[in-house]
């Protein structure tokens, strides 16, 4: 284990413009505590949103396109976070492995690279590459909510941020102390084991978690052995609530087809370190530091004859503070911000980036009228030019329980260091990439017909400038990164959720959209055109007082010139007070798919196993 040096920052108390809350996401009841919740049906609208705004607010208030997944609700109903990331129709999840490995994100049609991932409002994306930006090393146990904005969030995030933001919230711990063991196996010689150990009191909580999945391989050179491990403490003294997170993963897979047909192997490694201190009610310090290792092997048997080691590090760094204004409802945000980072390569050589920004954002919001917020970030690169990112956005209620809302943003991404200066014989970097910038525009109404059902639509547009992709005239050719022109999505999402009764929940979504392939003049693209045309979802989850749970969702991707494909998964769970025995079904429809070009998906697979949940209380 390696010593983590450490940087202070700083942000707001309670600030979702961080994500960062010292308490962090409550834990679920599970057991026969989640039997009695079956009795009730939460509000739909009552929903806690805390991206894309400065401050927490409710769904009902936020002028946004966002969505709220719960992880706690029913953990062992998924195999892992983006499992459930998927339940949004909007956010396009393209798979390379299972276990946490090599799982790109885009939201709206974007490229992977456009979508800024978060932890606890930390940075996560990756300098070397974007193909690690879910590269999380904290265990799903752990986490508590994931929390999604669709459109540019550069304004409140910086740079990558041009599509939309995804930050995964660890959960604060129960009072009393909880011990939770998981074991299970299945399909394709896969094992997974977890464990999570948390103490939470009055002044003083700590949640210790860790996590392993192994698996063969569906196909020669796809196995994988995926590992996390982190700790949280959150403590209250004289100086406010504070807040340690540290973390670390280490992941090894076959790589066949990743980057071209080679039986490649990689090894990546991360660690993590952040540390929040509350100031007082309208200032917070956090500090963070992110160290990731890649090393990449093209012939698995012959490592001599092409071999790939990364280290890159980054530091972040932010002063921010919220007033109230007089007017009753209106607050303003503002800070100073500093990043940094560096990498050390055999290919890509040694580079460094510092970059530094100030931010200001108003915000006023009536409880019967709406929510009207406005931002401006000016951010300076070391060396390089000033990038001025402002947004609007606003709602309104036109009836009790109809509300249109409106956004326009700026959203800005600088190239990685592997778009700049990789070269194999599969890929070629460009070290003359300019950063690649878009203007978003939607417009959308939220219909709350009721305590228990919602409707949803929105009409987006994106309009790029310097898109990055990877292109090439022929299949014979190597992918060479440049910059597009020209380029544009325009699409509409729709969403259901429906509580019909307790316990029982039906979320219906689709996600349609169309982009302006005219700008790779005859060109192929490898990611940018990689998008689904249509997207849609339909999920039913069940839970009844005995504790038993069953889920259903099919996925419907219909991809730009790949066809249609239907995925269905199912789960089943009997969430008992201490034993909790699960069934995880993927792909039973068995559908021969790829979400990357060369890159096929496991058909029909099983996973099974057994929780062990042991509850105590203490007092402080």
């Amino acid at each position: 284990m390696c010593v983590l040096p450490w940087v202070l920052t700083f942000s707001i108390a309670g600030s979702a413009q961080q994500g960062v809350q010292p308490q962090g996401v409550q834990s679920q009841p599970q057991g026969s505590q989640a039997q009695q919740q079956v009795t009730k049906v939460p509000e739909v609208r009552t929903t806690v949103v805390v991206v894309g705004t400065p401050d927490p607010l409710t769904e009902e208030e936020s002028p946004r396109s966002t969505e709220t997944l719960n992880v706690q609700a029913h953990p062992l109903a998924y195999s892992d976070v983006t499992d459930l990331t998927r339940d949004d129709p909007s956010v396009d999840i393209e798979q390379r492995g299972g276990g946490g490995v090599q799982a790109d994100l885009s939201i709206r049609g974007s490229s992977y690279e456009q979508t800024l991932v978060l932890l606890n409002g930390f940075r996560i994306n990756d300098a070397e590459t974007s193909h690690f930006n879910l590269d999380l090393p904290v265990p799903m146990e752990a986490i508590g909510s994931v929390n999604v904005l669709h459109g540019a969030g550069s304004t409140l995030y910086g740079s990558d941020a041009v599509s939309g933001v995804v930050d995964f919230v660890t959960a604060a711990p129960p009072v009393g102390a909880l011990l939770q063991l998981r074991a299970g196996g299945g399909s394709f010689g896969s094992t997974e084991q977890a464990a999570l150990a948390s103490w939470g009191g009055k002044r003083f909580s700590e949640v210790v978690a860790g996590g392993r999945d192994f698996s063969d391989g569906f196909i020669a050179d796809r196995d994988y052995r995926s590992e996390e491990v982190s700790s949280e403490t959150r403590f209250h003294s004289l100086l406010g609530d504070s807040d340690v997170l540290l973390a670390s993963s280490d992941r090894v897979f076959g790589a066949a087809g990743f980057y071209g047909d080679y039986p490649s192997w990689e090894r990546t490694k991360g660690w993590f370190s952040g540390i929040n201190q509350q100031i007082d009610e309208s200032t917070q310090a956090i500090l963070a530091y992110r160290r990731h290792t890649d090393e990449y092997v093209l012939f698995r048997d012959d490592p001599a004859y092409y071999e790939n080691n990364h280290i890159d590090t980054s530091w972040q760094g932010a002063v921010r503070r919220k007033d109230d204004l007089p007017w009753k409802g209106a607050m303003l945000f503002y800070g100073l911000e500093e990043n940094a980072d560096q990498i050390d390569s055999n290919s890509l050589g040694q580079h460094g980036r510092n970059r530094g920004a100030g931010y200001v954002d108003f915000e006023l919001r009536g409880k019967r009228w709406g929510t009207i917020s406005a931002g401006l970030r000016e951010e300076v690169f070391g060396g390089g030019p000033a990038v001025a990112v402002p947004s609007a956005a606003g709602s309104v209620w036109v009836q009790k329980n109809v509300k249109l809302r409106a956004s326009v943003e700026r959203g800005f991404r600088q190239p990685t260091y592997t778009d700049l200066y990789y070269s194999d014989p599969t890929t070629i970097g460009n070290a003359n990439l300019k950063p690649e910038s878009a203007w978003n525009f939607d417009g959308g109404v939220d219909w709350y017909a009721n305590a228990r059902l919602t409707l949803t639509a929105t009409v987006f547009h994106s309009d790029q400038t310097n898109a990055i992709d990877y292109v090439r005239a022929s299949e014979s050719d190597p992918w060479q990164a440049e910059n597009l022109q020209g380029v544009h999505f325009t699409g509409v999402e729709t969403g259901l959720d429906w509580r019909p009764m307790a316990g029982q929940e039906i979320r219906l979504g689709l996600t349609t959209l169309a982009g302006a392939q005219s700008a790779l003049n005859g060109l192929q693209s490898e990611y940018v055109f990689n998008y689904p045309v249509q997207n849609a979802t339909a999920e039913w989850i069940g839970r009844w007082k005995n504790g038993l749970l069953l889920r259903q969702r099919l996925r419907v991707v219909n991809r730009v010139d790949r066809g249609v494909s239907p995925i269905w998964d199912a789960s089943a769970v009997w969430e008992g007070r201490r034993v909790q025995p699960y069934l995880q079904m993927t792909n039973l429809s068995n559908t021969g798919y790829q979400e990357i070009v060369g890159v096929p998906m496991p058909g029909r697979a099983f996973i099974g196993g057994v929780q062990v949940v042991l509850r105590g209380r203490k007092r402080d």
